[in-house]
């Protein structure tokens, strides 16, 4: 997936149908010049869907259409026959989507499973034709009930992505490279912080055509759970990953302290984030000798004694197939 297509917010404008006029009819037919009242029903107004769409991983398609109107009820007609009901309309959006008032910002639904529907606004009732209200005193009521407006409101959708593995790490730590040796996503890719502005998702193949899904968040600098940088633009994508995979640089100048700016950046944000299976992956290790592995094993297993972490290299496809391992290994467990 191209990173343009990838959508995670976006706002739209819906309405409901109205609901259609009950009729006002009196009953005529050969022999019977005087009959009772028989104005049917008005239909009801369309209501507007959102439904869980499985197949679906991003809301591009919410980018170009964002007004959503359901279909008005039909009026009621002559003995008692009601009106079509308004058209549903269905909204399809990808596991994972969050709906908010657009006003209070209040989340109003959440949608994780296929097939899950909610209605966001109801249609209008249709009106009572006039034979609902026809009594001993009134045989001929010459009235009937107008059918309810439907609704208009404006939404927030907002994608929290749902994918077994999240790759976190600072900025031009490599996640994206890695991201496109593993999966056959296109991320961009270049020698300068921030290239990736939007998360990118790719399938992960394993052993006897099992996979799994990883996501490539862009990357976290310290501040980012007070909004500085792209802020909870991104963190709020870790919240749905099943396992974090932390990417370190084998240069850096303190792998143990990135990875504590990393988790305490996490932990600002949602202190329920340290409950994940964790991971560390050093990235860029070709460029270690034997003599310099060794060195870092052991300043990681002093400084980091309770954490698992592996050695990869993306370009040079070392270590790879052992991280599948581990990652798989993990979520199996």
């Amino acid at each position: 997936m191209t990173e343009g297509n990838f959508v995670d917010y976006v706002k739209i404008h819906v309405a409901s149908g109205n609901g259609g006029k009950g009729s006002v009819h009196l009953h005529r037919e050969k022999y019977i010049t005087k009959g009772g009242p028989d104005g049917g029903d008005g239909g009801r107004g369309g209501h507007v869907i959102a439904r869980g769409n499985k197949n679906l991983w991003t809301l591009v398609g919410f980018k170009f259409k964002k007004h959503f109107k359901a279909g008005h009820g039909e009026h009621g007609s002559k003995n008692r026959s009601s009106g079509a009901d308004g058209t549903d309309v269905y909204m399809d959006v990808p596991l994972g989507t969050l709906i908010r008032d657009i006003e209070t910002n209040k989340i109003l639904f959440e949608i994780t499973e296929d097939g899950q529907e909610i209605v966001l606004l109801k249609g209008g009732m249709g009106g009572r034709g006039n034979w609902h209200f026809k009594s001993a005193t009134n045989q001929t009521p010459r009235y009937a009930q107008p059918g309810v407006p439907g609704e208009e409101q404006r939404f927030t959708l907002e994608l929290k992505i749902l994918a077994d593995v999240g790759l976190v790490g600072f900025p031009n730590a490599g996640k994206s490279t890695l991201l496109s040796v593993l999966t056959s996503a296109k991320p961009k890719i270049a020698d300068y912080e921030f290239t990736t502005l939007k998360p990118n998702l790719g399938i992960v193949e394993y052993r006897d055509f099992r996979s799994f899904v990883m996501a490539d968040i862009p990357g976290i600098i310290e501040g980012a759970a007070e909004g500085k940088g792209l802020g909870h633009y991104f963190l709020r994508h870790i919240e749905r990953n099943s396992i974090l995979l932390f990417l370190i640089p084998a240069d850096s100048k303190d792998i143990a302290k990135e990875y504590d700016i990393l988790l305490n950046e996490l932990k600002r944000y949602n202190p329920e984030l340290l409950d994940k299976a964790r991971l560390i992956a050093i990235s860029k290790s070709d460029m270690l000798d034997a003599e310099l592995k060794a060195e870092l094993k052991a300043e990681l297993d002093l400084n980091l004694p309770s954490v698992t972490y592996t050695f990869i290299s993306s370009v040079a496809q070392e270590g790879l197939q052992e991280l599948k391992d581990i990652l798989w290994k993990s979520l199996n467990d």
